[in-house]
């Protein structure tokens, strides 16, 4: 893997807690030039979508009750142009992002986290974004599957960037690029985060450590793995294949 020693572009996916509110849209976006004709077909594909009634809509955007009237509430904003919007590393809150602490990291360091998400495509952490709800792996009108419909624009995009790549994307997020692509086969490390006994780790302690991964990579690059350990989490590597172990029992 050429590069690796170098700080990498960071691969992070969204949280689908966020804070909610923010100010008017002030600034351009890293790719909102190259992105803006994909993501006025996914606007139009919510607009649609809003006008299927609210069962479809709840199908779509996964939630039910006052999370659903809060998600029409910003999908109209955001058809009608006039969504609220903080930095993304802002507005996201979940436990990968809390543990990764991005109000103490640069703002250098911050806008090499690259973020996909359903509704832009792909954002750095520094790039306004509104408060939305929208998944890579569900279909919206006009769209189809939504992944699908990003991946060869997020890859392009990918590409025309520079030096090294690492991802921490879970299956959905990833499904959104074409990493087998030669050009990015050559760029992207992939960090996995595994059960003792094999298997992908998931829960809350697996999000946790992934924050805290972030943070190491962003800091020290990839070679900073080497060593890692974090409440019993261990980092291994087998011919440029990292991996994050769980303990074989959680600690506290």
């Amino acid at each position: 893997m050429e590069g690796v020693s170098r700080l990498p572009l960071l691969l992070l996916p969204p949280s689908e807690s966020k804070v909610v509110g923010g100010r008017p849209a002030s600034k351009e976006g890293a790719f909102d030039d190259v992105l803006a004709g994909p993501r006025h077909e996914v606007t139009t594909g919510v607009r649609t979508l809003l006008k299927s009634g609210a069962a479809q809509c709840s199908k779509v955007m996964k939630v039910r009750g006052p999370l659903l009237e809060r998600a029409l509430l910003a999908a109209r904003a955001h058809v009608a142009g006039g969504g609220e919007v903080l930095p993304a590393w802002q507005r996201y809150e979940g436990v990968v992002w809390s543990h990764l602490d991005p109000t103490t990291l640069t703002a250098a360091q911050r806008r090499r986290i690259l973020v996909p998400s359903g509704l832009y495509g792909i954002t750095a952490a520094t790039d306004e974004i509104e408060d939305y709800r929208l998944t890579m792996n569900v279909s919206l009108p006009n769209v189809g599957n939504v992944a699908t419909f990003w991946r060869p624009h997020l890859t392009e995009v990918l590409r025309a960037t520079k030096g090294p790549v690492v991802s921490l994307l879970p299956n959905e997020h990833a499904a959104a690029f074409d990493f087998a692509d030669t050009a990015l086969a050559k760029r992207v490390t992939h960090i996995d985060f595994v059960q003792n006994k094999g298997g992908r780790a998931a829960g809350h302690d697996a999000k946790a450590v992934k924050g805290i991964v972030a943070r190491v990579l962003l800091e020290g690059g990839i070679d900073a793995l080497n060593g890692f350990s974090w409440r019993g989490w261990e980092a291994t590597t087998n011919e440029g294949h990292w991996e994050i172990v769980a303990p074989f029992k959680r600690q506290v």
